[in-house]
């Protein structure tokens, strides 16, 4: 059978990680550590620097570019959009570099996928961004016109872990409802009703429960009137939002190991922080029961910090009744934008095209 060769790109905000594919078995993954001079230039002028680094990992495995069989890289902020694998178009590249809907490290993503795809003339594409929005109007509205909820949430990985669900259990991702919740830096639950998550808490403006940085749904009155005590700019209201509020803000810490270790040597105050998340995440999860009016057929948690036993099984006992509980740890991104870019190439899916902002929708 031919080699169907993938590359795979997940850029941060200080590193990029890619990952070589020979369908869906990895052949090797790296992590390519920025120096400062890269990283304190602007996202756009990173970009010639990210993909030197790139091609130059590549040539390190003697594959030549051209033998790819397609490039993926990570999707960033863009409209919002239907679950799915998309080519990258004129629009999109549009969107990302100039940060229309936001300027974020993944950004980068489809911007090296298309730049060494043009290079090496291989087809390249995102897959679940995380901005997928297949939210149901009942889930979006909200008691200010001003406002409506937004879908922003870790697509990738859920969307992932759901297919991966169905495959071992010989089932189709979209004939079940399933709650996902993924456990990270944040944290964010997605009710998927027959293929599509018709509600999910947006990850990034501090919906949902409290999680490792981010604070998660708080009283909004009190949150006001924090903004306008004047102790506060702007930018520290939003670190406190998200990036060094939840655990961070009380502990110090991100880390749920360190975490862990704190509560074996009897800190009471990190105990109970840490128990409330998982009360937090429980909650979130259950009231998806009545999201998918109680027919769920599994529940599944991932993302990093389900390796914690502890945290899982704390969270299993207080949702288990609404269906089984299985543990997805970690998030194997690359692995997903891989095989993403692979049913697209089988012609298992259809690859998708970007339309950008269709309904006048800013985020």
């Amino acid at each position: 059978m031919t080699r169907q060769l993938i590359l795979a790109i997940n850029p941060g905000s200080t590193s990029t990680k890619v990952g070589l594919f020979d369908g869906a078995d990895e052949i090797l993954s790296r992590t390519v550590r920025h120096e400062a001079d890269v990283t304190g230039l602007s996202l756009p002028e990173q970009l010639p620097h990210r993909e030197r680094e790139v091609r130059d990992l590549l040539a390190e495995t003697g594959i030549a570019g051209e033998d790819l069989s397609a490039i993926v890289g990570r999707g960033g902020l863009l409209a919002p959009m239907t679950s799915g694998t998309y080519a990258v178009n004129p629009l999109m590249r549009e969107d990302l570099a100039s940060g229309r809907f936001g300027m974020h490290a993944s950004n980068l993503g489809g911007l090296l996928a298309y730049k060494l795809g043009e290079l090496f003339q291989v087809p390249n594409f995102i897959v679940d961004p995380v901005v997928v929005d297949e939210l149901s109007p009942l889930a979006r509205a909200t008691g200010m016109p001003e406002i409506n909820r937004r879908s922003i949430f870790h697509a990738l990985n859920q969307k992932a872990v759901a297919k991966r669900f169905a495959a071992e259990n010989g089932s189709d991702y979209n004939k079940l409802n399933l709650i996902i919740a993924h456990l990270g830096g944040g944290i964010t639950v997605g009710a998927h009703a027959k293929g599509a998550v018709i509600d999910v808490n947006n990850g990034l403006d501090g919906d949902g429960p409290l999680a490792p940085e981010r604070a998660g749904s708080i009283p909004v009155g009190q949150v006001v009137e924090l903004c306008y005590s004047t102790r506060y700019k702007e930018s520290e209201m939003k670190q406190k939002i998200v990036g060094r509020g939840g655990l961070f803000a009380h502990l110090g810490t991100f880390d749920a190991i360190e975490i862990e270790q704190r509560m074996a040597d009897g800190d009471e105050q990190a105990a109970l922080l840490y128990e409330t998340m998982a009360y937090r995440v429980a909650q979130e999860i259950a009231k998806h029961g009545a999201t998918l009016r109680g027919d769920v057929d599994a529940i599944l948690l991932t993302g990093g910090i389900a390796y914690s036993t502890w945290l899982t099984e704390q969270i299993s006992a207080r949702v288990g009744y609404l269906a089984p509980v299985h543990i997805y740890p970690g998030e194997d991104e690359l692995k997903a934008l891989a095989e993403g870019a692979l049913r697209a190439i089988r012609h298992e899916e259809a690859v998708r095209e970007y339309e950008g902002d269709t309904h006048g929708t800013r985020i």
